[in-house]
Formats: structure tokens, sequence, C-alpha cells
């Protein structure tokens, strides 16, 4: 059976899903979108990502053609179009189709896709042994340039780290900030444990407020652990004592070196363990269902 996609107001078959070649998407990157994760036919944390969807077109004026009432309805008749109660969702709006000019105004109306799907971001075994990762040369671009917080079409600035990261064999690239402090991966979010508390980047140095990233900050501070977000340097991280990476799709994944340096001794630690272990039993249960 073929997969269906929620396209401009319909469902259709995948290969009928197809945005035009003017759609200013496609041409500038020029559009929002969302990855939403769902678990046992609750879509987690739905409500959190339309905030954010809706907040992100907002900044670039971008009107979205459906209210929310009716986008919360669209993305879970998605999966349940396509018989899925755990799934990865690629929630799009675009631009729309204009001509080759750069003039936002010259399209005529956005694109609405959605897509549920089922995705593996990293090998099982990196969950349970641990990844490297390595710094890489692009830099996460300035909020005045191009605000991260503002989940755009417009990734190229990751793509460019991924590129990176790829070539030189590293399950992912940390990405600093302008001033040289750690920021954040080029899909994830990243946190480290000093004295069995979490630190994580602070927002100002031009991070996405991951979603998965504020419910690890909830169940962190729910479970009694200190969370302090803030700038640091490579120099702290390489000598923490536990290293996790956070986000929708890769959910969270220990990080057990950085830069050829051991993250302690090289294993996933107890606190990572802790947090994927309230993470997994906590996301199932929160959301809307489908």
């Amino acid at each position: 059976m073929s997969q269906k996609v929620f396209f401009d107001g319909a469902f259709v078959p995948q290969e009928l899903a197809t945005v035009s070649v003017f759609d200013h998407g496609l041409l500038y990157g020029d559009g929002v979108f969302e990855g939403i994760r769902a678990y046992g036919g609750v879509v987690f944390k739905l409500e959190e990502h339309l905030d954010r969807l809706y907040a992100s077109a907002k900044t670039i004026l971008l009107d979205i053609p459906y209210g929310r009432d009716e986008m919360r309805d669209i993305v879970r008749r998605t999966c349940a179009e396509n018989g899925l109660k755990d799934a990865y969702i690629r929630l799009v709006v675009t631009r729309g189709r204009g001509d080759l000019g750069l003039d936002p105004r010259k399209c005529e109306k956005p694109t609405v896709f959605v897509i549920a799907d089922k995705i593996a971001l990293y090998p099982a075994e990196l969950y349970e042994n641990g990844m490297s990762i390595g710094t890489g040369s692009t830099r996460r671009s300035r909020a005045e340039i191009i605000n991260p917080q503002v989940k755009s079409l417009n990734y190229l600035n990751n793509i460019m780290a991924k590129i990176e990261a790829n070539q030189r064999g590293w399950g992912e690239v940390l990405m600093l900030s302008e001033e040289g402090f750690v920021a954040e991966c080029s899909a994830d979010n990243i946190f480290m444990v000093k004295q069995g508390g979490l630190v994580t980047p602070a927002p100002h140095l031009g991070i996405l407020l991951g979603i998965t990233r504020q419910t690890v900050l909830e169940l962190a501070r729910e479970a009694g652990i200190a969370t302090l977000e803030t700038t640091f340097t490579r120099h702290e991280l390489w000598n923490a004592d536990e290293v996790f990476l956070t986000g929708s799709g890769a959910e969270i994944v220990p990080v057990i070196e950085v830069d050829g340096r051991p993250i302690r001794d090289g294993k996933p630690g107890p606190v990572t363990r802790d947090i994927i272990r309230r993470f997994r039993a906590y996301a199932p249960t929160n959301g809307v269902a489908i």
C-alpha cells in the first residue's frame, strides 16, 4: 500500500505529493518545518511543536493557511491514514509557488504537507555503546544573521557541518558559536554532566530550543538533578563526567568521545542512562492521541 501524504488539503499517494519547481521553499529555503515523534499512538509534545511552528512562521511573516486546531487534526490524521502508532512526522510549510525572483510577495499561497514514516537516525548500538563526535569548522549562525530558533527550511549551515562529520567519520559534529563557545550539533542539542548535574548551552548562544532538550531539563529537575544553562568551552566538555545529545529524531544518544578525547571512562554514564530511561517512560504518555 502506498504511503499517504497530506498535501495542500488532501491525502494523496506519496508519488503524487510533489511541489512546483517554482516553490520558494525549494528555490530559496523559504519556509518552516517541525520534526515530531509519535510513540504508541501518542504524538509527543504536539502542542509544543505547534507553538514553535507558528512562532517560526510569524518571525518570517509566513501565514499558515490552517488554524492550530486544523493543523493538530491534520498531523493526527496523517498518522492514522498510514496506520502508524510509532512514527516520525515531518510537517512543512513553504512560502509556496512564486516566480524566479526573491520577492515573497510573488508567492500565491503557502504549500503545506505532512509526512508520517519510520525513522532510525542512528544505529541501535550507538544508544547502548555511545558515539564519537568532533568539532567542525562551520560555526553556528548568530541570531542576527539567521536566528537558529526559527526552524526554517534554510539548513545549509547545519548541512555544511554534517558534511564535515561524514568526511571525518564522526557520528555527529559539534558546532561552536562565533565566540568559540559550545553551541549545539548539526541536528541535536548537547548536554554534559558535571558533578551529577546537567549543563547545556544557554539559548543566547544561537541554538534551537529543542523540544527533547526542554523535556530532559524538566525530567532532570523532577528527579532532583541540578540543571544549568550557560556558556562553556570545549575544555569543559572534554573534561565532563558524561556527554549526551538530544533531538526529536535522535531522542537521547550517549557520547563517549569528543575530538579524540574519551569522556571519563569512554562508556555511557549512569546519569545519561537514567535520563534515557526516564524519557522512554515519559514520552508515550505525554502528547496528543492519534
